[in-house]
């Protein structure tokens, strides 16, 4: 079998290798599953991604698919039922901010007629494509990522902070911060390129 080159954060565990092929720097569009990326790297916070996708399906599960229209309707008992999920992050600032954030994140929806709209017209609809050569060269935030981060805040999200922020727009394709020599890097540029990412 072919061996590929992958940016050195994929390592070599199967979830995490699957998530940099397949899903890490891939343009998303679909409101379900940015508000989804939203909820998991809010999740994140002060843990290491691959701890959040290895609970991703229990996050799925627990939080009816990640429909923003359910999760804004959670009371108080719903959100001791899922302080009491072993399957997810039990921590109850994180669990009322998922709630809160997808109230907001329909508000959002229909001011600008989705999510989507609103949150790639930060780069007008088309990927920042970076240019790294390792991986010690991709920062942690950008002033984008400041910019959006403190738009957030203002309508009331939480676990919005720029380093929060910019890992979303990395894990929703907003952002390709695949390293040069990374196969998938090449893989989306020269696709980009050739037809262009809508």
């Amino acid at each position: 079998m072919e061996e590929r080159t992958r940016c050195s954060w994929a390592g070599d565990t199967p979830i995490y290798v699957d998530y940099h092929d397949n899903e890490w720097g891939r343009p998303t569009h679909d409101d379900r599953e940015l508000f989804e990326l939203l909820v998991l790297e809010g999740a994140q916070a002060g843990l290491s991604w691959l701890t959040i996708l290895k609970k991703r399906e229990a996050y799925r599960e627990a939080f009816d698919g990640f429909d923003p229209a359910k999760v804004a309707r959670y009371d108080e008992a719903k959100v001791q039922e899922l302080m009491a999920n072993a399957g997810i992050v039990r921590n109850r600032r994180k669990i009322e901010a998922a709630v809160a954030n997808a109230g907001l994140f329909l508000d959002v929806a229909r001011e600008f007629g989705s999510f989507d709209t609103f949150i790639w017209g930060y780069v007008d609809g088309e990927p920042v494509v970076n240019h790294w050569e390792t991986q010690a060269e991709v920062p942690a935030t950008t002033p984008l990522s400041d910019c959006i981060s403190k738009d957030l805040k203002k309508r009331g999200f939480k676990f919005v902070g720029s380093t929060i922020v910019y890992a979303y727009m990395q894990s929703i394709g907003m952002v390709n911060d695949h390293v040069a020599d990374c196969f998938v890097r090449r893989e989306m540029v020269g696709k980009s390129s050739d037809e262009g990412i809508s």
